[in-house]
C-alpha cells in the first residue's frame, strides 16, 4: 500500500507541473485539448474468476491517465490508459491481480444535458480497448489478454480556466474467453469491472464554460 501510495504522490508531482505548463500556455478560446489523471477504486464482476477466487467487492488503486481533444464543442475523442490491482476476499483463496487496459473512447459534452451548477461540465464517454490480466505470485503463468468496450461518465468542475477537478463512473466490458480448465483461472480475470475514480484534468486550450 505505501508503495502504491508513493507511485501516486510522484505522479502527482508530474500532474502539478503540467499544470504550470497550460497556465503559461492556456488559450481564450474552447477547452480542446486535455491531459487527465485520475485515481479511484475499483469492484471487479464475480463472473470472471474460477470457483474459490473471490475478490474484495472493494479495491485499491485504481489509476487512470489520458489525454483528450474536442473536434468540436460537443465531440471529441480520448486515449487512455489504466491500471487496476485487486485481491482475494478474506475467506478465499489468496490472490492479487493487475488489470491493465487501454481505450481509444468517442467523447461527448452533455453539458447542455446534464448540468447541476455553474462552472460544471459532463462527459461522456465509450470506445473499445485491450485488456491485459497479469495474476501475480504463484499464479502468474496464468496471465490472458482479451478485448473490452467502456463505458462511463465525468463530472467536472472548474477551479480555473486550466484546471478541473472531476468524478468519473465507468463500466469495462471484458470479452475474455473461457477458461480451459479451472487451474487456468486461478488468480486470472475475464469478466467486467466498475471503477469509480476522482481526478485532475488540465486543458491547454482554455475553458468555455468557466464563465458561465
Amino acid at each position: 500500500m505505501i508503495a502504491y501510495l508513493k507511485k501516486i504522490k510522484s505522479i502527482w508531482v508530474v500532474v502539478i507541473l503540467l499544470f504550470w505548463f497550460g497556465s503559461s500556455q492556456a488559450q481564450d478560446d474552447s477547452s480542446t485539448f486535455k491531459v487527465q489523471f485520475a485515481t479511484g477504486i475499483n469492484t471487479p464482476m464475480s463472473s470472471g474468476f474460477v470457483s474459490g477466487f473471490e475478490v474484495k467487492p472493494i479495491n485499491f488503486p485504481t489509476i487512470n491517465l489520458g489525454i483528450q481533444y474536442l473536434f468540436s464543442t460537443k465531440i471529441g475523442a480520448k486515449l487512455d490508459f489504466g491500471y487496476n490491482r485487486f485481491s482475494n476476499e478474506t475467506n478465499a483463496t489468496a490472490f492479487k491481480t493487475n488489470y491493465t487496459r487501454i481505450n481509444l473512447q468517442a467523447v461527448y459534452d452533455a453539458t447542455h444535458i446534464i448540468r447541476f451548477f455553474p462552472r460544471m461540465g459532463t462527459f461522456l464517454h465509450a470506445g473499445p480497448g485491450f485488456t491485459m490480466i497479469t495474476p501475480l505470485a504463484n499464479y502468474g503463468q496464468n496471465k490472458t489478454n482479451f478485448l473490452n468496450t467502456m463505458v462511463g461518465a465525468e463530472f467536472h468542475y472548474a477551479i480555473n480556466d486550466v484546471l478541473s477537478i472531476y468524478l468519473d463512473g465507468s463500466y469495462i466490458f471484458g470479452f475474455g474467453e473461457a477458461f480451459n480448465t479451472p487451474s487456468e483461472g486461478f488468480g486470472a480475470f475475464n469478466g467486467d469491472i466498475l471503477t469509480v475514480t476522482i481526478g485532475a484534468s488540465i486543458s491547454l486550450s482554455g475553458c468555455y464554460y468557466c464563465n458561465d
